[in-house]
């Protein structure tokens, strides 16, 4: 799946950090998004975050946020649209 965060509508100004193994995006000083090769970082508020985990295998706790994201794999069961919905989420749940 290839993401493109600058097209996703909602989101506006953001900048991007790029590691070794992952991008961060940012909205402000704040990260929203931590993009992994096979994987997607976003903040969600925890009754959703444990609803997606239970639902689906491809969610788990995210590495980055802990327990205030989740971590989800790209080719897993989400459609690209629901993914755009959760990181359109955590853009707006970044302070």
């Amino acid at each position: 799946m290839v993401l493109n965060v600058s097209k996703i509508n909602g989101i506006k100004e953001f900048t991007v950090k790029n590691e070794k193994d992952r991008d961060i995006y940012y909205k402000g000083q704040m990260a929203f998004l931590v993009l992994r090769r096979n994987t997607i970082e976003v903040r969600c508020d925890q009754r959703l975050a444990n609803h997606l985990k239970e639902k689906y295998e491809s969610v788990m706790e995210s590495r980055y946020y802990g327990h205030g994201g989740i971590e989800i794999v790209l080719a897993g069961q989400l459609t690209p649209s629901e993914i755009e919905d959760l990181i359109r989420l955590s853009y707006n749940l970044t302070v």
